[in-house]
């Protein structure tokens, strides 16, 4: 009931839909424009913001038809989306990927594999999965639209995770799913270029939202330094307070103009694959550095920061996912490193 209520009201006040076309029942929002509103659900604990309808970007590039059957009612609030990629063996390599698509040879395809940490996969209506479509003796990455009642689908595991978010992250099977031509978004072949797209999105989303819970973070630590007092005198007038103070606002002031320079790059329309890396980038830092001031909010309040009362407490806790999804800080380092040696220092650091 909680989480129909913030969609209704995400939908009444107009911060649903993302940067998806008016068309669609999106707000039509430059990449900037979704950054900061982005922004702003990143203040909130308890993962409000993953109740705001809206919808992956891969659906930016589906059939009319497909847009009309998923993405439309996505929108509006009526359905979630899953996005199925990541296996057992196939992490921050997506190449170890072994999910299957044969084709049956009358424009039907039948699907075989498993996938871990499906966001939303307990409750999507459609599941968005990556598997290598059989094609003459080649196996190229492809991405399906399949209705999460296919028969064949199965849950193997659905295990609680350490953020207290409003859905879950299941283990999902597919044991010869059948599915048709007309699911295949985008074209055979074209998974990879589809979920990069996809990725620097996220990226910098979790870019936004780090931002926003580190000025949240920074407001709520820095009242309770300015109002309680030790030893005769305001937390704040301590060094060993104040210090980790100012090193919180610099990392929340620089991860925000990295953020904006990166969707002031994508609105400008400059190259996809030196966006992806600079988001790579954004995120990176961002995420580091929202881990740590949730780590000096920690502090800073003391045993009533390990309170889940607290919202240091609360952030501490749901901030550590993100150095992890969307590709691990490790991951970014390594794309960040490959964008300077093929974009070029000045591309990536100007």
């Amino acid at each position: 009931a909680d989480q129909e209520r913030v969609r209704a009201k995400a939908v009444e006040y107009g911060v649903h839909g993302g940067s998806h076309a008016r068309e669609h029942g999106g707000n039509g929002w430059s990449v900037t424009e979704w950054f900061l509103v982005e922004e702003q659900f990143g203040r909130s604990t308890n993962g409000v913001s993953w109740y705001i309808p809206t919808a992956y970007n891969v659906w930016k590039h589906a059939s009319p038809a497909q847009q009309e059957r998923w993405l439309l009612p996505a929108l509006r609030g009526e359905l979630h989306d899953a996005y199925a990629v990541t296996e057992e063996q196939a992490g921050s390599d997506p190449s170890g990927m072994t999910t299957t698509a044969r084709p049956l040879g009358d424009g039907r395809w039948v699907i075989n594999g498993e996938k871990w940490f499906v966001t939303y996969g307990s409750i999507a209506a459609v599941i968005v999965v990556m598997a290598y479509a059989e094609v003459e003796g080649k196996t190229l990455p492809t991405l399906f639209a399949v209705p999460a009642d296919a028969p064949g689908i199965e849950t193997v595991a659905d295990v609680p995770f350490t953020h207290s978010y409003p859905h879950g992250h299941p283990t999902l099977r597919f044991t010869d799913v059948v599915v048709t031509d007309d699911d295949i978004i985008g074209g055979i072949g074209e998974g990879d270029d589809l979920q990069r797209r996809w990725f620097t999105e996220e990226r910098l989303g979790i870019a936004a939202r780090c931002v926003g819970a580190m000025q949240r973070l920074i407001e709520e630590s820095l009242d309770w330094a300015v109002n309680r007092e030790q030893g005769g005198a305001r937390l704040i007038d301590h060094q060993g307070v104040s210090f980790p103070l100012a090193d919180s606002a610099a990392d929340a002031a620089a991860g925000r103009l990295l953020g904006l320079e990166v969707a002031a790059l994508a609105d400008e329309g400059a190259d996809p694959k030196l966006v992806h890396g600079k988001a790579s980038m954004a995120k990176l830092f961002c995420s580091e550095a929202a881990n740590r001031c949730a780590d000096r909010a920690v502090q800073i309040f003391g045993g009533r920061g390990y309170m889940r009362t607290t919202a240091a407490e609360r952030f501490w806790r749901e901030l550590r996912v993100d150095r992890i999804w969307e590709g691990t800080s490790e991951i970014q380092r390594l794309i960040v490193v490959r964008s300077l040696e093929r974009r070029g220092v000045r591309a990536m650091l100007t």
